[in-house]
């Protein structure tokens, strides 16, 4: 019998290091956890739950099934299962209910910045893209390059959309914006976050060309699992 020399531990599983703790991380905070509040639900050490949030660390399965359950999600969801398929493959839920969000709630929703999706007619064709946004006195931000698609919504009426998803619980929200999009001239202070702050978009690249959404209707829905 050959005799196993991998460092791998017995019953770990397959995950790049790190990634399992940053998710684990951000279902946390989603949840408004605290790291002693989530270690207690899984029945480990609070330290044991920072060192897998902070370093890179292989998780084996028994812990992953535990944090599975004390985050209310799945290990696959945690171990990054999905991630090229289309959100929402789920089943619904028994018994959901459709709400509507006011509009404070719908900013509320929004947070200071995120991913949403920009919405809006070209020559050729209506597009819809996703950008990374700022929510900065009372409109949203993105930043993008010059000549690119999502630069030409400025001038143009545009929809904006964000919205969330709970793949455990077939729960989630949605908010819609419609408004005028402009190009961002004056200085800082003035609808223009600071030099070296504001959205970083995800993308990369010279993305110096910053628009501006300053909605004048503003809708969100939510569907809550009772």
């Amino acid at each position: 019998m050959s005799e196993n020399t991998s460092s791998e531990p017995v019953g770990a599983l397959a995950a790049d290091p790190g990634d399992v703790g940053r998710r684990v991380a951000l279902r946390r905070r989603e949840l408004g956890l605290t790291r002693e509040e989530t270690a207690a639900r899984a029945g480990m050490a609070p330290n044991y739950l920072e060192y897998l949030e902070t370093r890179p660390a292989e998780v084996d399965t028994g812990s992953l099934l535990r944090l599975a359950g004390a985050l209310e999600t799945s290990e696959s969801q945690l171990l990054g299962g999905g991630v090229d398929l289309p959100p929402g493959r789920g089943d619904a839920a028994a018994r959901p209910v459709l709400e509507t969000l006011d509009p404070a709630e719908c900013w509320a929703r929004l947070s200071e910045h995120g991913i949403g999706r920009v919405a809006f007619s070209t020559p050729l064709d209506p597009v819809v893209l996703p950008v990374n946004y700022q929510v900065l006195d009372g409109a949203i931000v993105y930043r993008t390059a010059a000549g690119s698609v999502p630069a030409t919504a400025v001038g143009h009426r545009v929809a904006f959309e964000v919205d969330h998803m709970d793949e455990a619980l077939s729960q989630g929200w949605s908010v819609l914006m419609t408004g005028p999009a402009e190009l961002v001239t004056r200085p800082a202070g003035s609808g223009r976050p600071a030099h070296g702050t504001g959205p970083t978009p995800w993308a990369g690249g010279q993305r110096d060309v910053w628009v501006r959404i300053a909605p004048d209707a503003i809708t969100g829905r939510v569907i809550r699992v009772h």
